[in-house]
């Protein structure tokens, strides 16, 4: 697929000079390419390699002299990274799915399909399932009894969607990720080791042997407009109530979000992120990478918190977390300092100690 440089310019909003009319295959970075790639040199670091690279059009930052690069050129954006988003949406092809139902897929016939959808082989369609319109279903996707997915959807390679969960429109689900699996919630006839602990923080009485038994999920889960579910990610559905997640949410991989949660709209989670059961996480939330939620707890909006930061207490609006356990940033920083002068500190210690030590021999 070839584009002109005007017509990128134009789907990015931004300025061209130079030859807009150049025809362009890719996207590359400066020393990568070729004649009929458009280099990405949106910062000046990255200038020094388009004398390496053989580009003739470029993506410059404000100011920069294409023409003294040997450009024939150059687009220029007001922020790089944001036309980032532009830039990859206009050349990305989408994974090949034929349009139509692939004669090797399953459906009931009790379940909808929503005109234009593309449904690849392998695929399994439970009772009463109604799949939005133009959705895109690739390989080995199952989805269960009662579901139901907005338009425009895109479910990759082996994502599962459970029984009754419910999703809105313009939905991307990685491979690998799970929506609406049980809970994961279990009991003893008697208070267990773990009740009594968290009462008491720390005392227990002499523990009998006790089985764990399954308390099993009847709600489900459901999904906005506008979200998307990183590959191997997983969304348990609720106990009686439904686990949701909100409008523009955007879930990394191998992430795992507990039963009975409440994510809100346009939240941010990076990979590797545990949100317990029970969690209430208000909007523009952002859980770095390893972020771990304890259960019960409440995240007000806008909240940040750094990567591995560990939050086991309620966070309220707007606060900057970091460490374990979560603290605001800037205490963790000063902490991080403090940690760090301890070896000297101690060998101050150790040296008043000798001082005060010989002068009480004297």
């Amino acid at each position: 697929m070839k584009f002109t440089v005007q017509d990128i310019a134009t789907a990015l909003g931004a300025r061209v000079e130079g030859n807009g009319a150049l025809r362009i295959d890719r996207a590359a970075e400066p020393d990568d390419a070729d004649a009929g790639a458009l280099a990405l040199a949106m910062d000046p670091k990255y200038g020094e390699g388009l004398t390496r690279g053989a580009a003739r059009a470029a993506i410059l930052w404000e100011g920069a002299d294409w023409q003294a690069m040997g450009l024939e050129a150059a687009i220029f954006v007001p922020r790089p990274r944001y036309a980032m988003s532009g830039l990859t949406r206009l050349m990305d092809p989408g994974p090949d799915i034929a349009p139509g139902i692939h004669p090797m897929t399953v459906i009931d016939p009790s379940a909808r399909i929503g005109e234009g959808a593309a449904i690849g082989p392998f695929v399994a369609i439970g009772a009463g399932a109604v799949i939005g319109p133009r959705a895109r279903i690739a390989s080995h996707v199952s989805i269960a009894e009662g579901a139901q997915i907005g338009a425009d959807a895109l479910l990759m390679q082996g994502a599962r969607i459970g029984a009754r969960v419910r999703i809105g429109d313009r939905f991307i689900a990685q491979p690998g990720a799970a929506i609406g699996g049980d809970g994961f919630s279990f009991v003893t006839p008697e208070k267990s080791g773990v009740e009594q602990i968290r009462e008491t923080l720390g005392a227990r009485a002499a523990q009998e042997a006790q089985s764990w038994t399954r308390i099993h999920s009847l709600g489900a889960v459901r999904i906005g407009d506008d979200v998307e579910i990183g590959a191997n990610s997983t969304i348990d559905r609720g106990t009686i109530r439904d686990t949701t997640v909100g409008n523009g949410t955007k879930i990394d991989n191998l992430v795992q979000i507990g039963h009975n949660s409440q994510v809100g709209d346009h939240c941010l989670m990076c990979g590797l992120v545990g949100v317990a059961g029970s969690v209430r996480i208000g909007n523009r939330v952002v859980l770095g990478g390893q972020v771990g939620v304890s259960d019960n707890i409440f995240i007000g909006d806008d909240v940040i918190a750094g990567g591995a930061t560990k939050i086991f207490t309620n966070a309220p609006a707007g606060r900057v977390l970091l460490g374990s356990p979560a603290v605001k940033m800037e205490t963790q920083m000063e902490i991080n300092k403090a940690v760090r002068r301890l070896p000297r500190l101690f060998a101050q210690v150790a040296e008043l100690q000798k001082a005060v030590f010989k002068r009480a021999g004297d």
